[in-house]
């Protein structure tokens, strides 16, 4: 087995924009995790700490409409003035200083969170067109890596900040890397073709047809369709999190952090060994073994004691990006670049917001369903819908 990641670090604007995703990614995982505790250290409450996550994931709903503006303006521009106003944006948080106030907390995510769509959206049809398709799964497994790496160290660093500095010096840090990435993405040399000038009613077509690509593509369609539901199961996980750490071991918010870093540690191996398992092995079938390693994973974090919750964290850590670098290579490598923006968007509203609607649910679940119920349940989710995106590999002719 070969890793080849080196071939895409060779090109120049690849290596920039994966710089780009460490960058901003470093500052992103100190926010996520901050806030929630930020939340929870103003208000005692683990649902509405929970809650800051699903405010991130939120505008994942509506993808397709919000990804359809990466397919009508140059996606490069478009990534550089994303990071300056998420920069400016981020100065609201200074105001939080009271439990009266987390409402701020809440809305600036949501406004992360659609800029992140629309990010995504631009980055991955960028992509498309700048790496030779045979890298594709190396260039994913890396951009994986770059970003779920940032979770070694990362949430430690913002949770560190906040018990430290504040709410307030965790958001100048995210600042900080929103400006540092959009320089970076601005030194990029890519070639755009002009889009193509569109005609009122645009917009709503537009995000119509990415619909459909998505559907009408069978290559595609049932990997995306089980990562949507690995990511409904995941975000039963997230929910849990506060919960397993507060009430199942018994520590403070804070060791959330590690668990983070171990599931972050997990996530870079799996980024890195990508490319080779994917030349070795049909999209289909390593997606369908990494979901049943998140399966695994699940159940152990019911189990209250630390070290099978962070054997279980790793497992996590190790599964789930799988089957989510196997569906959006198979998108970038499946759909032709003018619609590839909308259709890219369109794959992680399907793939993503049910983990937001979970993240959601799985808040309103603390209080009447004890976390030890709920992820050996999740977990027994996830090893059935393994075991059905093998059977359709081997269903294949």
């Amino acid at each position: 087995m070969v890793w080849s990641g080196g071939g895409v670090l060779k090109d120049r604007d690849a290596g920039l924009y994966l710089s780009g995703v460490v960058v901003s990614g470093f500052g992103t995982s100190s926010l996520w995790l901050a806030a929630g505790i930020w939340v929870k250290s103003l208000t005692g409450s683990d649902s509405l700490a929970a809650l800051t996550v699903f405010a991130m994931w939120a505008p994942t709903l509506v993808g397709p409409l919000l990804g359809t503006v990466a397919d009508l303006m140059p996606r490069k521009p478009l990534l550089i003035w994303c990071n300056l106003a998420l920069a400016a944006l981020l100065a609201a948080l200074f105001a939080v200083d009271s439990a009266g106030r987390v409402w701020i907390v809440f809305g600036v995510l949501f406004v992360y969170g659609a800029a992140g769509v629309v990010q995504d959206a631009a980055e991955a049809a960028l992509v498309a067109t700048a790496v030779d398709a045979r890298l594709l799964a190396d260039f994913n497994g890396l951009r994986m890596t770059a970003n779920e790496g940032m979770k070694l160290v990362a949430p430690l660093a913002g949770a560190g900040l906040y018990t430290r500095f504040g709410g307030p010096a965790v958001a100048l840090l995210d600042a900080l890397t929103f400006v540092l990435a959009a320089g970076v993405f601005a030194l990029m040399r890519v070639r755009e073709e002009k889009p193509a000038r569109q005609p009122p009613g645009a917009w709503l077509t537009g995000t119509a047809e990415g619909v459909r690509r998505l559907r009408d593509t069978p290559a595609v369609r049932p990997l995306v369709l089980a990562a949507a539901l690995t990511l409904l199961l995941a975000g039963f996980n997230g929910a849990m999190s506060f919960a397993v750490v507060d009430r199942g071991l018994g520590r403070e918010p804070a060791f959330l952090g590690l668990l983070s870093a171990v599931q972050g540690a997990g996530s870079v191996a799996t980024g890195l060994l990508a490319g080779p398992l994917l030349r070795r092995l049909p999209e289909r079938r390593f997606g369908a073994a990494g979901i049943a390693l998140f399966a695994v994973g699940l159940a152990l974090r019911a189990v209250p004691y630390d070290a099978p919750v962070l054997a279980g964290s790793l497992a996590v850590g190790l599964g789930l990006p799988a089957v989510l670098i196997a569906a959006m290579t198979a998108v970038q490598r499946e759909i032709p670049p003018a619609v590839l923006g909308r259709t890219a968007a369109t794959a992680g509203t399907v793939m993503f917001a049910p983990n937001a609607v979970a993240l959601a649910l799985g808040a309103g679940l603390l209080t009447v369903v004890p976390f030890t119920a709920v992820l050996p349940t999740a977990g027994a989710g996830a090893l059935l819908t393994a075991l059905a995106l093998n059977a359709g590999w081997r269903a294949r002719p």
